[in-house]
């Protein structure tokens, strides 16, 4: 009952969050973004052409009716049709966030949990030979562009130039049914989830090793070092769980941005059909309602995520309350 409580207060704590994000957006698109009148017509427009085409658009309805129908679409669900595209939104977005989510997964579990333990061992032994070579490889990691380490992966993996074992382009991972082709599918995501993965190793694991540093440092650790606790029980009992509030908040605040920016990069060279295509494309087409599906449902992601987080504040250290 105390959790479903806090959870309603924190939703509604979020709505103000949803309210500002979806406003400054929503005033740039409108104020600043593209005007698709004249792609929708021919040469030489007469003036009533236009005042209809912008009519269709909503273009000439005043800013609040146009927000106020923003804000019913994303509680509903329902954006409308696609400006480029002619479809609905929803139906593209249903269609695109499992493929997204499927794409991303393997390497953001990955990445995290590669990162975690080169972390504890680096910081277990900090200031050794293998802590500095953990940390160099982590600057490296740092140092490439993501745009890079695409290309590079998929030049040894997926090209006659390297092993040539993996498709370079498309995601044809699922069958007619919907299902998907585990044989397909593995061959499809290994490349993307590699080169995530060494991207994300070196921002996560300098991270998560200053946090397990810090935590080595307390009294409690010293104590149970003293009085002989194995290496595995301290590490995992006395460190890493007494770190893992900080670990929690990088993991689960990294996820709305990992969905779509993440996403967008990868989707857009592998020319795979999910959610970050989409969003590239509809930057590039100016396809209003797209973006403000996007835009709108990131925001919705952070608060349900930021309400998550809190809740596993409790889960992994009880002396945190939920207010």
């Amino acid at each position: 009952m105390d959790i479903l409580k806090f959870s309603l207060r924190k939703l509604m704590g979020g709505v103000p969050l949803i309210l500002g994000v979806t406003f400054i957006s929503f005033l740039l698109m409108v104020y600043f973004g593209p005007d698709l009148t004249y792609d929708k017509l021919g040469k030489n427009p007469t003036a009533q052409e236009i005042q209809d085409v912008r009519h269709e658009l909503g273009y000439d309805q005043p800013f609040i009716k146009r927000y106020s129908t923003y804000l019913k679409q994303l509680v509903t669900f329902d954006f409308g049709n696609s400006e480029v595209l002619d479809k609905k939104v929803s139906s593209i977005l249903t269609e695109t966030m499992p493929v997204s989510l499927h794409l991303i997964i393997p390497g953001f579990i990955l990445g995290n949990v590669i990162a975690i333990a080169l972390a504890l061992f680096a910081a277990y032994r900090r200031g050794s030979w293998v802590d500095k070579l953990i940390m160099t490889g982590s600057v490296v990691g740092m140092s490439i562009s993501f745009l890079i380490v695409i290309i590079f992966f998929q030049l040894i993996f997926c090209s006659s130039y390297g092993l040539d074992i993996f498709p370079v382009r498309g995601w044809e991972v699922y069958d007619s049914t919907g299902n998907i082709i585990w044989s397909q599918y593995i061959k499809y995501v290994t490349v993307p989830t590699l080169a995530t993965v060494f991207v994300a190793l070196g921002y996560n694991t300098r991270f998560y090793r200053a946090v397990l540093v810090e935590e080595m440092t307390k009294d409690h650790v010293r104590t149970a070092k003293a009085f002989g606790h194995s290496t595995m029980s301290l590490l995992f009992k006395g460190v890493l769980k007494n770190a893992m509030v900080p670990i929690t908040t990088r993991i689960m605040f990294s996820i709305p941005l990992v969905v779509v920016s993440g996403s967008l990069l990868i989707e857009g060279y592998f020319g795979i059909p999910g959610v970050g295509k989409v969003t590239y494309e509809a930057i590039l087409a100016g396809d209003q309602n797209i973006l403000k599906a996007i835009v709108g449902l990131t925001a919705v992601l952070f608060v349900i995520v930021l309400l998550f987080t809190d809740i596993l504040y409790r889960v992994f250290d009880p002396r945190v309350e939920l207010k």
